[in-house]
């Protein structure tokens, strides 16, 4: 029986539960960089890498390479119960990336929300304290904890009822959206004021970029001022950089670019070029504030995972993607600033290295009726793209950095059909 996206749809509904979303109604039959193809065949631009996943691309022949061949030695025993070398060169070469001038520990995870979590249990666990601040419009994953800390209710915790305690939100600077940096810190100091003593905060964590918040960077004096108050009340720093880590930025990690290091790094996504990976890196001390057995996973630290990641690495350098990154961002930036003459509900055009989003505008606020119209025109023509946003109004291109520019410049002139189409 010949396989068709409306068929493989049908039996989607059937069985997968509905809370498990698809943005867009179509079936992967194969991939390779920056290209897919559907089950019936047809050729798609990818702009979105399985939301910043594939910074290297679908299947990058070294991490194939690599993945096949831990794959003819092992494909599990438990880093806990029987150890491999890969776990180890893993950690050794993060805790040399993550930037911060002191010795460093990593743990290894399978998902972002992992990642999240055992950070937050880590900070805990070395300041003998239980609160968490995070920040509106931040997104940290979906397991319970992360929920919590995650600053959007729909869809990702809408009718499960309130989160847990001991999480309290402040504002994320944002001067479009009317949050200066001095309310972001007041908003802060409104938190010790009104709802838990510096003395009962473990972590305060957010995104350098923010995610599916709208791609909002915050600036280095922003960062600068939040690890000085971290630093006066004995609060553990927590950068987020499971969807700005492994280059997308420009940097490895975006914290490179803020002056300033974070106590704990979180990563995953593309770290591991689309195998399951996440992490976490911080000052030794405080890693190793967990007592043994704290920490890990069945599945953390996956050795095809971990032969992945070190395959991800090497490409980096062997590529010099970090250059690539910024090369690509300052493309996309400079074409969608020419759409942006033209059409004037592009309100904003921004972003570090290749992580890059466009905001949409009328009138002066906020326009989310534009998006999906915009996913669906461009992936008719041919081009996979993705929304984010607090308010939903914000297109954001992820391509893999390994994608060719002729292959860019023609994803670009589909966005721009796109918008002429969609604005028109």
């Amino acid at each position: 029986m010949t396989k068709t996206n409306d068929g493989l749809m049908a039996r989607r509904q059937a069985a997968v539960a509905q809370g498990v979303g698809q943005i867009h109604p179509i079936f992967t039959e194969r991939a390779e960089n920056a290209t897919v193809w559907d089950v019936e065949g047809r050729e798609y631009i990818d702009f979105a890498g399985g939301i910043a996943v594939l910074n290297t691309g679908h299947l990058h022949p070294k991490v194939k390479a690599a993945v096949a061949e831990q794959l003819n030695a092992f494909s599990h025993t438990c880093f806990m119960v029987l150890g491999y070398e890969s776990y180890i060169s893993v950690c050794e070469k993060l805790n040399h990336l993550v930037p911060g001038d002191f010795a460093k520990k990593t743990a290894l995870f399978t998902s972002g929300s992992e990642a999240v979590e055992n950070a937050v249990k880590v900070a805990r666990a070395y300041t003998k304290r239980a609160g968490v601040i995070a920040f509106t419009s931040g997104y940290h994953g979906r397991t319970m904890a992360a929920l919590t800390l995650t600053g959007k209710v729909a869809p990702y915790s809408k009718g499960m009822g309130l989160m847990s305690a001991n999480v309290f939100r402040a504002e994320f600077p944002c001067e479009m959206h009317g949050v200066s940096e001095d309310d972001a810190i007041e908003s802060i100091e409104r938190i010790f004021k009104n709802d838990a003593e510096p003395s009962d905060i473990a972590a305060i964590i957010l995104e350098p970029v923010q995610g599916e918040g709208g791609f909002y960077a915050a600036t280095p004096s922003f960062m600068q001022r939040l690890r000085e108050l971290c630093d006066n009340h004995g609060i553990v720093l927590i950068a987020d950089e499971v969807q700005t880590g492994a280059g997308r930025t420009g940097t490895f990690f975006a914290m490179e670019q803020m002056g300033v290091a974070a106590d704990i790094t979180t990563f995953a996504k593309s770290i591991a070029g689309g195998f399951p990976l996440s992490g976490i890196t911080g000052k030794a001390d405080i890693m190793d504030a967990v007592t043994a057995g704290g920490l890990g996973g069945t599945y953390g630290g996956s050795p095809l995972a971990c032969a992945a990641a070190l395959a991800v690495i090497e490409v980096f350098e062997e590529e010099q993607l970090l250059a690539r990154a910024n090369e690509v961002g300052n493309k996309l930036k400079a074409a969608l600033t020419d759409m942006q003459a033209k059409y004037s509900q592009i309100a904003d055009v921004r972003g570090l290295g290749a992580m890059i989003a466009i905001e949409l505008m009328e009138d002066d606020q906020p326009a989310p009726q534009y998006s999906a119209k915009i996913l669906a025109e461009a992936r008719n023509r041919g081009l996979i793209l993705l929304s984010c946003g607090t308010y939903g109004n914000v297109i954001r291109v992820l391509v893999p950095l390994t994608a060719p520019d002729a292959q860019i410049d023609a994803g670009l002139a589909i966005m721009d059909s796109t918008f002429q189409a969609v604005f028109s």
